[in-house]
Protein backbone atom coordinates (compact mmCIF):
# COMPACT_ATOMS: atom_id res chain seq x y z
CA UNK A 1 0.00 0.00 0.00
CA UNK A 2 1.21 3.27 -1.53
CA UNK A 3 0.86 6.99 0.59
CA UNK A 4 1.59 10.45 -0.38
CA UNK A 5 1.77 13.39 1.55
CA UNK A 6 -1.34 16.20 1.48
CA UNK A 7 -0.02 18.69 -1.51
CA UNK A 8 -1.29 21.68 0.30
CA UNK A 9 1.78 23.60 1.59
CA UNK A 10 -0.79 25.16 4.58
CA UNK A 11 -1.92 21.46 5.88
CA UNK A 12 0.25 21.63 8.55
CA UNK A 13 -0.66 24.55 9.91
CA UNK A 14 -4.47 23.13 10.59
CA UNK A 15 -5.64 22.73 14.30
CA UNK A 16 -6.37 19.61 14.22
CA UNK A 17 -6.14 16.62 16.68
CA UNK A 18 -5.21 13.76 14.01
CA UNK A 19 -2.73 16.29 12.94
CA UNK A 20 -0.52 16.06 16.27
CA UNK A 21 2.59 14.41 16.56
CA UNK A 22 5.47 13.86 19.03
CA UNK A 23 6.15 13.34 22.46
CA UNK A 24 5.31 15.14 25.40
CA UNK A 25 7.06 18.54 25.06
CA UNK A 26 8.28 17.64 21.77
CA UNK A 27 4.49 18.36 20.08
CA UNK A 28 4.06 19.24 16.10
CA UNK A 29 1.67 19.43 13.82
CA UNK A 30 2.20 17.54 10.55
CA UNK A 31 0.76 17.19 7.02
CA UNK A 32 -1.79 14.05 6.33
CA UNK A 33 -1.08 11.01 4.91
CA UNK A 34 -3.40 9.89 2.17
CA UNK A 35 -3.38 6.31 0.91
CA UNK A 36 -3.31 6.01 -2.88
CA UNK A 37 -6.13 4.16 -4.40
CA UNK A 38 -5.12 1.95 -6.94
CA UNK A 39 -6.63 1.09 -9.51
CA UNK A 40 -8.89 4.72 -9.23
CA UNK A 41 -12.47 3.63 -7.49
CA UNK A 42 -15.41 4.43 -9.49
CA UNK A 43 -16.27 7.30 -7.34
CA UNK A 44 -12.80 9.05 -7.46
CA UNK A 45 -13.08 12.81 -7.99
CA UNK A 46 -9.35 13.74 -9.15
CA UNK A 47 -7.95 15.17 -5.78
CA UNK A 48 -8.22 12.51 -3.65
CA UNK A 49 -4.61 10.98 -4.13
CA UNK A 50 -3.25 14.09 -3.61
CA UNK A 51 -4.83 16.19 -0.70
CA UNK A 52 -6.77 15.26 2.59
CA UNK A 53 -9.77 17.82 2.06
CA UNK A 54 -11.46 19.25 -0.81
CA UNK A 55 -10.32 22.70 1.18
CA UNK A 56 -6.41 21.89 0.64
CA UNK A 57 -7.17 21.21 -2.74
CA UNK A 58 -8.77 24.69 -3.36
CA UNK A 59 -5.60 26.34 -1.46
CA UNK A 60 -3.84 24.27 -3.47
CA UNK A 61 -5.17 25.34 -6.62
CA UNK A 62 -5.04 29.00 -5.80
CA UNK A 63 -1.71 29.29 -4.97
CA UNK A 64 0.04 27.91 -8.09
CA UNK A 65 -3.47 28.92 -10.34
CA UNK A 66 -1.16 30.71 -12.83
CA UNK A 67 1.41 27.45 -13.62
CA UNK A 68 -1.63 25.57 -13.43
CA UNK A 69 -3.14 27.14 -16.66
CA UNK A 70 0.52 27.43 -17.99
CA UNK A 71 0.04 23.67 -18.71
CA UNK A 72 -2.11 23.64 -21.49
CA UNK A 73 -3.32 27.29 -22.43
CA UNK A 74 -6.01 28.64 -24.08
CA UNK A 75 -5.63 30.99 -26.71
CA UNK A 76 -8.85 30.42 -28.87
CA UNK A 77 -12.99 29.73 -27.64
CA UNK A 78 -13.78 26.49 -28.56
CA UNK A 79 -17.20 26.50 -30.41
CA UNK A 80 -19.73 22.95 -31.02
CA UNK A 81 -22.18 23.19 -34.06
CA UNK A 82 -25.39 22.81 -33.39
CA UNK A 83 -28.88 22.68 -34.91
CA UNK A 84 -30.99 26.22 -34.99
CA UNK A 85 -32.17 26.46 -31.59
CA UNK A 86 -35.84 26.03 -30.82
CA UNK A 87 -38.48 27.02 -28.50
CA UNK A 88 -40.31 24.68 -26.63
CA UNK A 89 -43.18 24.98 -24.49
CA UNK A 90 -43.01 22.91 -21.02
CA UNK A 91 -45.59 21.50 -18.77
CA UNK A 92 -44.92 21.55 -14.71
CA UNK A 93 -44.92 18.00 -13.08
CA UNK A 94 -46.48 19.23 -10.09
CA UNK A 95 -49.32 21.74 -11.59
CA UNK A 96 -50.49 21.24 -14.91
CA UNK A 97 -51.62 25.19 -15.06
CA UNK A 98 -48.01 26.21 -14.60
CA UNK A 99 -45.83 26.45 -17.88
CA UNK A 100 -42.95 27.83 -19.51
CA UNK A 101 -40.26 28.15 -22.36
CA UNK A 102 -37.37 26.94 -23.04
CA UNK A 103 -34.80 26.98 -26.02
CA UNK A 104 -34.01 23.14 -27.19
CA UNK A 105 -30.29 23.15 -28.18
CA UNK A 106 -28.93 20.06 -30.27
CA UNK A 107 -25.72 19.59 -31.08
CA UNK A 108 -25.16 18.86 -34.82
CA UNK A 109 -23.99 15.16 -35.51
CA UNK A 110 -20.59 15.44 -37.81
CA UNK A 111 -20.64 12.38 -40.00
CA UNK A 112 -17.80 13.46 -41.60
CA UNK A 113 -14.60 11.86 -41.22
Amino acid sequence: MSYNWCHNPDCHTYHTQDRIRGVKGNKVLRTRKIKVHEPLPQYYQGWENHFCKVACFFNYVKIHIAQIVAISPVHEPSETPIENPQKVRVQSNWNPNHYWTETKIVPKNNQQQ
